[in-house]
């Protein structure tokens, strides 16, 4: 029997991963914190300074360390660097420079910062969408009023 151990396959990286999993637990527990904070309740000094420190550390982690990691794991480990071309499967990405179709040169750099590109927008979306929640939390939604007879009933019709 053959053991595999899946943390290390190629293209796994611990640190990475774990950032990217703590950062994004993290930042999902404010809508339990959240659902259970009545809206509109006042707020105490120390619960704003640690909830600016919390967000703080959220934001330190998903735009800090969790794009740091990714770019050292591949840095080091998958070897993307500038020298290193990307020609893609049957060398359909190969640069017209070195003899193929593809209008431009694309190095495994310019791949690892699309990556790192999409994990901010990854964090920049969670993040705007976990502003507008905790602002929209207390709405209600808005129920259509009836119309009201000189009376003062309101007018429904009877289907």
């Amino acid at each position: 029997m053959i053991a595999i151990d899946i943390l290390r396959w190629p293209g796994m990286n611990q640190a990475f991963i774990v950032s990217f999993l703590v950062t994004t637990a993290m930042a999902l527990a404010v809508i339990p914190y959240g659902k259970r904070r009545k809206p509109g309740q006042p707020t105490t000094w120390g619960e704003a300074m640690v909830g600016a420190v919390y967000a703080f550390f959220v934001m330190f982690l998903a735009f800090g360390v969790v794009p740091h990691q990714f770019i050292d794991h591949a840095d080091k480990e998958l070897g993307w660097r500038k020298d290193k071309l990307l020609n893609g499967p049957f060398d359909l990405l190969q640069a017209k420079a070195y003899g193929g179709n593809f209008p431009f040169t694309l190095s495994y750099e310019a791949v690892r910062d699309i990556v790192v590109l999409v994990i901010h927008g990854i964090y920049i979306g969670l993040m705007v969408y976990l502003f507008v929640w905790w602002q929209k939390r207390g709405d209600k939604a808005a129920t259509k009023e009836l119309e009201t007879s000189t009376y003062g009933r309101p007018l429904a019709r009877k289907a």
